[in-house]
Parts: structure tokens; C-alpha cells; sequence
């Protein structure tokens, strides 16, 4: 058997999707005045994915108002935990991945690592027990470093924002549903389900009710909206920015597709224009 290397695997990705990721608030949660859009970066990285590699990048946002109690104040786009974890360059697909290959088809660390290695990603054995770990972790009940951090920006800001994200990655048969607390930028936790309904996502967040919660976070899929509502009845509801943009691009970019043919048919039957003779 060919011996695994212990260190860690040396990347060099030549090609990588760039992924800017806009602070979801628009508004301060505690003036109410509009965020004033920051040319930083608060952090950026490559994550590896199933789907290649990404390099993701978060804008930041503060409030300008000078009456603000938090005026100056930074928030983030933490819409980017949906993507993977703060202290890690692997997607949470790979996470989910690698925990339903282990538990759910029973292959062995170094089972899953060979398979990732054929998806291309940069891997070891050693890495792949350490995301496995990472995983059971992100299932887990609410965690005491997730407790004190939440407990810190109820201290700080008077209460939270939830988000909640799902994703289903390829070579999986469930879907993951993630957690996440937008000011304080904390993964609160995962559920991995084959299909979870409103009623089951709203059960598993009760453990999440004793928090003050200022607004809710999804994209649009009608699933997470009941379950966030069901869960926070009355708190105000905001669809991410990230998807609604992708949404909106999505559509104008079918419209493009759609024009430039419909142009292209039209205008095809023009005749050549004779380039003017030099005088």
C-alpha cells in the first residue's frame, strides 16, 4: 500500500471562481439607519469544494450614523459560513460529504480520502479524520464556545440575528441545514436530514428560542422561511442578498442569452457593408 504523506498537501489551484460576498444587513439593528457599504475585505480565503475550488472574500459594513450608540460598528458577511467554517479551507459539502460516506456507506478514512483525491480535492488521510471531527462537532447540541459567543453578542448588542441555510451536497443522500449568528459570526449548529419539513427545523431550533432574536436570515425556499417564522413568531424576516442577487442575475442573464438571439436572427439577413475605399 503506497504511503500516505502526514503533512499537509501543497495547493496549487491554476483556475478558482471568485465569490464576493455582501454584508446581508441593511439596515443597523439598533438605529435602524441605513449600513454604509466598507471597500474592505474582513476576510479571505480558498475554500475547497465539490464543485472546484472557490475563492470566497467577505465585505464589510458599519453604521455611520453619529447618534448611534454603535455608531462605527462592523458587520459582516457572514453569509460566508454557509460556505464553510471560519477556521477552515474545506466547503461544509466536503464536511457533509465526508460524514455520509463514513456513517451512512461505512468506507474507511482513507476510503474517503482516495475519492475526494479523484474529485480533485487536496487531501490526506490525517485531514479527512480532522473534517470528520469537525462534523460530528457542527451536529452536535449547542456547544459551550457556541453558548458563550452567543451569550457575548446578546451582552453586546442586546440580542441576535439567525440565519439558515440548506444544502445538498453531490454524492449525498440528505441535505445539511446550518445554523449560523450574523453579528457575532458564530456557527450555531447542523442538522443533516434526507428532507426535512418546517415542523422538524422549527423542533430542532427550539433549543435556540431562549436567545433574544432581533430578525431571520434565509434565501427563498418556502422550508426554511415557515420553519424560521414558526420558530420566531413575529420577528421580522429578510431573504439573503447573496441569493436574491444570484436570483435576479440568473434571470437578466437569460433575458441577455434570449436578446442576443433573438438579435442575432434578426439582423443576420442584413447585407455585408463594403469597408470604404482610401482616398
Amino acid at each position: 500500500m503506497e504511503k500516505q504523506a502526514r503533512h499537509r498537501p501543497r495547493r496549487n489551484f491554476e483556475e478558482v471562481k471568485r465569490e464576493i460576498v455582501e454584508c446581508d444587513l441593511e439596515n443597523c439593528p439598533h438605529c435602524g439607519e441605513a449600513l454604509k457599504a466598507r471597500n474592505t475585505w474582513h476576510m479571505c480565503k480558498t475554500v475547497q469544494t465539490l464543485q472546484g475550488p472557490v475563492f470566497v472574500a467577505g465585505k464589510t459594513k458599519e453604521c455611520a450614523n453619529l447618534t448611534c450608540e454603535h455608531s462605527g460598528e462592523h458587520y459582516y458577511a457572514n453569509s460566508v459560513l454557509s460556505i464553510s467554517l471560519p477556521s477552515s479551507t474545506y466547503g461544509l459539502d466536503v464536511l457533509a460529504f465526508i460524514g455520509w460516506q463514513h456513517e451512512k456507506e461505512h468506507k474507511q478514512l482513507v476510503e474517503i480520502q482516495r475519492e475526494l483525491n479523484k474529485r480533485k480535492i487536496v487531501v490526506n488521510e490525517r485531514n479527512v479524520g480532522k473534517l470528520y471531527r469537525q462534523f460530528l462537532a457542527l451536529l452536535g447540541a449547542t456547544s459551550e464556545p457556541s453558548q458563550k459567543k452567543l451569550a457575548e453578542t446578546v451582552e453586546k448588542h442586546g440580542g441576535v440575528i439567525f440565519g439558515l441555510d440548506g444544502l445538498q451536497p453531490e454524492g449525498c443522500g440528505s441535505l445539511l441545514y446550518v445554523l449560523y449568528e450574523v453579528l457575532g459570526g458564530t456557527v450555531v449548529g447542523a442538522i443533516q436530514v434526507e428532507k426535512a419539513s418546517a415542523e422538524q427545523l422549527a423542533e430542532w431550533m427550539q433549543a435556540y428560542q431562549k436567545y433574544p432574536v432581533f430578525a431571520t436570515l434565509s434565501d427563498g425556499e418556502d422550508t426554511l422561511i415557515a420553519a424560521l417564522k414558526k420558530t420566531w413568531p413575529g420577528v421580522p424576516h429578510q431573504r439573503c442578498q447573496e441569493h436574491f442577487l444570484g436570483n435576479v442575475a440568473e434571470e437578466v442573464l437569460n433575458y441577455d442569452t434570449q436578446l442576443r438571439q433573438e438579435m442575432r436572427q434578426s439582423l443576420g439577413g442584413l447585407p455585408k457593408v463594403e469597408p470604404s475605399p482610401l482616398f
